[in-house]
């Protein structure tokens, strides 16, 4: 149907002779549109008087326009979208769906009576036809954030156009930092910096590193605690303006270039929010920004995503449910320690809980609890901050990392007066903590009363299923991962493919080693025993280590040999699983 065809009978009338509304709640519907300006049809579904899909159902059959209930980023056409300004479509709720075999443009619409939008996309797509489909909006800014990258250049096309356009911003670079923000020539580095940020924000970066070179940038993302490059080197002429750019917004001093500064941008992405942590380095050629994405979500904080097996999963739950006691978590950095506290906190947050975390700095948003940054600048440590939380009157403290002595002994005094106290440590295994405590000069009976448990962990790499390829393991190899078994072995290794940037790879999952602490455990800590005796005491008491988890995993067809391999240690304790 196109913008221009006259409506035989009035929305009002189709309302009143098909729905259960009656002339004055019509009435009312009709003033508020008025006084809006949002006309009848919104102002019926504000007022609560019918659902958004049953005045949609009204409309199709008041204009003789086709209903989708469906609107996948399957069905629409890329070449489309990439004509379209996605401000514009989510802003009046349309979106160019495909082409006619006449060549007219179907076009999805939530209001089909806004005709100045329809022209305006008229002349966009150069004078063409128009059909339109009838959808909610809720469908299409959905439909809007699944194709969201298709809907301007790619990342490789935006590089070119900025690249060739170095020679005029070399131009500028003498100028004043601050006219980027009003400069119209600086536009393709704006563009060339979000397309950066969209680009891996698709591919699932976690980290953005930007290396300024001689004669050249260098863009890497860190993808499944993999490094790759997503572009060719980019010019170096572009490099004070794409650094100039993100410093802004990061908020940070772009005319400080000696020293390193850390920053912060919040960006809105597909739909999504995330907070990005920014970076600032000075080496030889310039200064190396490194951004890390992290979404907020709730969704990351899911423990069963995670990787725990069920029995893993009851345990910690008992465990984190408890009234005091010290729990820890350890491993290296970038091994999900904070998701897991966090995702252990949204499991206890309620509202008869007060719950206070201490951080370095707050990376995960959790309603409802207390979140402390620690600012060294001004003398606010681990340890200061966790002493004045104390007189908050909570139930739950986190500590983002116990360092030192201070920290550590104060933590442990919280949990013997009532406190249940959550914290990490930098260890290989969950028995190397209580020596680590140990050797911070805590006493070891301290250590011994105030532990409930230990929680190491490791991220390894995820198969990719669509690539993935079954193959028979030798009784070596599974050895090597400390498995015994009995016949025939089926594994998966990675083969490489689109969807997994030809890595085998894609997302990655937790191997876990918990040890709970009982009476025994807790006699070994009192005598300052090393942490190989006390490891091999709770393996006889049935803790499994990383590397027995790993395998576990490897069995299931979720990583590969490889992957346990590469993120445990040699633990010389053989399953028998």
């Amino acid at each position: 149907m196109s913008s221009g065809m006259p409506q035989a009978r009035t929305l009002r009338e189709v309302l009143l002779e098909s729905t259960r509304l009656n002339p004055a709640q019509l009435e009312e519907a009709e003033k508020r549109g008025e006084e809006s300006g949002e006309g009848l049809a919104a102002s019926v579904v504000d007022l609560g008087l019918l659902s958004e899909e049953e005045v949609l159902e009204v409309q199709a059959r008041q204009l003789g326009l086709p209903l989708v209930s469906n609107l996948g980023p399957d069905e629409i056409d890329a070449e489309l979208i990439e004509r379209m300004p996605i401000a514009f479509a989510k802003g009046h709720g349309l979106l160019p769906i495909s082409r006619t075999p006449v060549g007219a443009l179907r076009v999805a619409v939530s209001n089909p009576y806004d005709t100045e939008s329809l022209d305006d996309l008229r002349l966009l797509y150069d004078g063409a036809e128009i059909e339109t489909v009838l959808t909610s909006k809720r469908r299409i800014v959905a439909a809007i954030n699944q194709v969201y990258d298709r809907g301007g250049s790619s990342l490789d096309t935006v590089v070119e156009e900025a690249s060739d356009d170095f020679e005029s911003l070399a131009t500028e670079i003498s100028a004043e930092p601050q006219d980027l923000l009003d400069s119209d020539d600086d536009a393709p580095i704006i563009r060339l910096v979000d397309s950066l940020l969209q680009q891996a924000v698709k591919d699932r970066a976690s980290d953005i590193h930007i290396e300024p070179f001689e004669k050249e940038i260098r863009v890497r993302f860190r993808v499944d605690d993999i490094l790759y490059e997503p572009v060719e080197p980019l010019p170096r002429a572009l490099y004070p303006s794409v650094s100039s750019r993100i410093k802004i917004l990061g908020g940070v001093n772009i005319a400080e270039k000696r020293l390193p500064q850390d920053g912060r941008i919040r960006l809105k992405i597909a739909g999504r929010d995330y907070d990005v942590r920014l970076s600032t380095v000075p080496v030889a050629n310039g200064e190396r920004l490194v951004l890390r994405l992290l979404p907020r979500t709730t969704e990351m904080l899911d423990l069963e995503r995670l990787g725990y097996t069920k029995k893993q999963l009851e345990h910690w739950e008992t465990l984190i449910s408890r009234p005091n006691g010290i729990i820890l978590v350890t491993g290296p950095t970038g091994s999900g320690k904070t998701t897991t506290l966090y995702g252990s906190l949204s499991r206890i947050n309620r509202p008869d809980r007060n719950i206070i975390t201490i951080d370095d700095p707050v990376e995960i948003q959790l309603p409802g609890v207390g979140q402390i940054e620690v600012n060294h600048k001004i003398g606010l440590t681990f340890a200061t901050a966790l002493r004045s939380v104390l007189r908050q009157d909570p139930n739950v403290v986190l500590v983002g990392e116990i360092r030192d002595l201070e920290t550590a002994e104060i933590a442990i005094q919280a949990s013997l007066t009532g406190h249940l106290v959550f914290s990490t440590l930098h260890t290989n295994d969950a028995p190397s903590a209580i020596t680590r405590l140990v050797d911070m000069g805590v006493e070891s009976y301290l250590v011994g009363s105030s532990l409930v448990a230990v929680l190491a962990q490791r991220l390894v790499r995820m198969l990719c299923p669509r690539c993935r390829q079954a193959y028979e393991p030798t009784p070596e190899a599974l050895a090597e991962i400390g498995v015994r078994v009995e016949g025939n072995a089926r594994a998966f290794k990675p083969v490489g493919c689109s969807q997994c940037h030809d890595t085998g790879y894609r997302g990655r999952i937790g191997i876990f080693e918990l040890m709970v602490v009982d009476d025994a455990l807790r006699e070994l800590a009192s005598q300052n025993v090393d942490a190989k005796r006390i490891k091999h005491a709770a393996v006889q008491r049935g803790m499994n280590t990383l590397r027995t988890d790993g395998a576990r995993k490897v069995l299931e067809g979720l990583t590969s040999i490889e992957e346990v391999l590469r993120a445990t240690e040699d633990e010389g304790v053989v399953a028998q699983i």
